[in-house]
């Protein structure tokens, strides 16, 4: 019996997948396994295949595998689409009455199990409740104890009356008893439950979670896949602690809303993907040369152009590092868990006001459509700090105006972090303008002053290298002569692969850098190690050459950027052709000598 079940359901745009996914990942949850989630769709409305992927287990998960035991089929295309992953005794449960499904051919080896879908689902007060009589179906097939659907369904459909939940547990229902009836098969499965209580959180949520609980209190955005989960989790939550959500006309809007919002002494902030930070990039000067913290969220996906709207990719670091004319100073923050998204969240809103400047909060599609289960006290609100920085009030304010009493907000201190004031503070009213200024915020072409102001903000940067701790994550064997970096949504799978890569006698070091400006200084770790190698989602290794610019040495690279994450044990295969094609290159250089 498999420690742990890999489940999907698959048809096309429309047919309720990504639903019917959420109400069995939730069941499982409640009835405390973990759970990682993982989503295939088509960037269009109606039509496109598109799927739900569950791996669920007693133990901690924290990948997708090449493995799938348990496939619901809506389409015959499903089954096509996931071949390469059913094996030897999976499931295929499928509607053998539609039209679409009678000439579906079940790969020799594996279960095929024809359940009338759309007719139980009638029989249970209608056919929109084929894919629950499907969850039913595949609940006898795991061994899951069907109530524990219950709970879940109640919390899809509660809002739409009793009579529709009890119809949908119906629906349930009869999905179990016509498998239970008519298979006598031992599919080999047995999902336990346990005592355990977790959440079940996607990375955009725990985005917008961790912005409200660090206190943001306005956000503007333009829909866009797939960064709008963060307003979406916003809207009507953030009202009940005296927020506001506002969905701009653009992203030129909702970038220049949230700066508004920021000077005016709102904790604000704005979430896109890349082509939205395309438009955002001329208030990215903006937002540092007035010093207004601003947290601006990047989701990235595939590119460029519009790319592919709903796929994997990590290929905006560029962008997020250098983009936006002239030098400006900012911080990139980059989750590598959907818990670190809650954590870093608070973390970028903390920095932002600390150093009044831009900070980029940096996630990707994989992170963001991505559902996992926590323990509770992973958001322990009590753990939450809240630093707004070198805010004055007005009994220190008039320690920062000048001889004629006006108050300078880019005064050129030591740290390069000036005084700042919320508007209403008596005596300390100002301006500020998007031109070179002085430090009363009044327009200059000053030569001196202007390499001042200039010297100052940078200095924040500095100020902030030795103040904060720009650290790692760390996994593995530490005292290993390989060594694996990583950043992002990439940490989880590389984890599982560490596993792997040790029953095949590999010694790695894995180190996960969630802070990508300013970061650690890897020179040390890169020194030490014979083989060095940097994974991540894009085609140039845009990390990758971040790392070789700072330790000045060569590293090499594992890239993927067909539009799909990273798996563990496609990850471990990727790390030993590496090392394989590294070995053969030497030999080569040594016969040739």
């Amino acid at each position: 019996m498999p420690e742990d079940l890999n489940w999907a359901i698959g048809g096309e745009a429309g047919d309720g997948i990504d639903s019917t996914g959420k109400i069995f990942a939730q069941a499982l949850s409640r009835a405390g396994r973990h759970v990682f989630t993982s989503k295939d769709f088509a960037s269009r409305i109606r039509g496109g295949y598109t799927a739900y992927k569950i791996r669920t287990s007693v133990d901690r998960v924290e990948s997708v595998v090449d493995r799938l035991d348990v496939l619901i089929a809506l389409t015959e295309r499903t089954i096509d689409e996931n071949l390469d992953e059913l094996h030897e005794g999976s499931v295929i449960i499928y509607d053998g009455e539609r039209s679409t499904m009678q000439d579906v051919e079940v790969p020799e080896g594996m279960v095929g199990l024809e359940v009338p879908l759309k007719r139980l689902a009638e029989d249970a007060g209608g056919a929109i409740m084929r894919n629950v009589a499907a969850l039913g179906a595949a609940c006898e097939v795991a061994n899951f104890p069907i109530d524990n659907l219950d709970e879940a369904l109640e919390k899809r459909f509660g809002d739409k009356g009793e009579a529709i939940v009890a119809n949908n547990r119906q629906a349930a229902r009869l999905g179990q008893e016509y498998v239970e009836e008519n298979y006598d098969h031992e599919f080999g499965y047995e999902l336990a439950t346990t005592d355990s209580d977790y959440v079940l959180l996607n990375g955009d949520e725990a985005i917008g979670m961790g912005a409200i609980a660090a206190g943001c209190r306005f956000y503007a955005g333009y829909p866009i896949t797939p960064a709008t989960d963060v307003m979406e989790y916003l809207t009507g939550r953030i009202d009940r602690y005296g927020g506001k959500v506002v969905q701009a006309e653009d992203e030129l809007a909702a970038i220049n809303l949230a700066l508004g919002a920021a000077r005016a002494g709102a904790r604000a902030m704005t979430a896109t993907s890349g082509p939205g930070i395309d438009l955002m990039t001329e208030t990215f000067g903006l937002v540092a040369t007035t010093e207004t913290p601003l947290v601006v969220c990047d989701v990235m996906r595939s590119g460029p152009s519009t790319g592919m709207p709903t796929k994997q990719e990590q290929g905006d670091l560029d962008m997020v590092l250098y983009g936006g004319h002239g030098e400006v100073p900012r911080f990139v923050v980059a989750p590598t868990t959907v818990s670190e998204c809650f954590w870093k969240t608070v973390e970028a809103f903390n920095l932002a006001e600390k150093y009044q400047t831009p900070v980029f909060l940096v996630s990707d599609l994989a992170l963001a459509v991505t559902e996992r289960t926590f323990p509770p006290e992973a958001f322990d609100m009590d753990e939450v700090e809240v630093d707004r920085g070198k805010v004055v009030d007005e009994s220190e304010v008039d320690s920062w105006q000048d001889e004629q009493g006006r108050f300078q907000p880019h005064f050129p201190t030591a740290d390069g972090v000036s005084p700042r004031t919320f508007p209403g503070t008596t005596g300390g009213a100002h301006m500020t303008t998007g031109l070179e200024h002085d430090g009363l915020g009044r327009r200059t072409e000053d030569t001196e002053v202007r390499k001042e102001q200039v010297e100052k903000r940078q200095r924040k940067v500095d100020t902030a290298r030795e103040r904060e701790e720009w650290d790692y994550r760390e996994f593995g064997d530490p005292e290993a002569d390989m060594l694996v970096l990583s950043w992002g949504s990439n940490e989880g799978a590389m984890r599982e692969a560490l596993d792997i890569l040790a029953e095949d006698g590999y010694r790695v070091r894995f180190i996960s850098v969630p802070y990508l400006f300013p970061r650690p200084d890897l020179s040390t770790e890169v020194a030490a190690a014979e083989d060095v190698i940097v994974v991540e989602c894009n085609a140039t290794g845009q990390f990758a050459d971040v790392v070789e610019h700072d330790v000045l040495e060569r590293v090499q690279r594992v890239n993927k950027y067909n539009g799909v994450r990273y798996k563990a044990d496609e990850l471990a295969a990727e790390i030993r052709e590496t090392l394989a094609g590294d070995a053969a290159t030497q030999d080569q250089e040594v016969e040739a000598q």
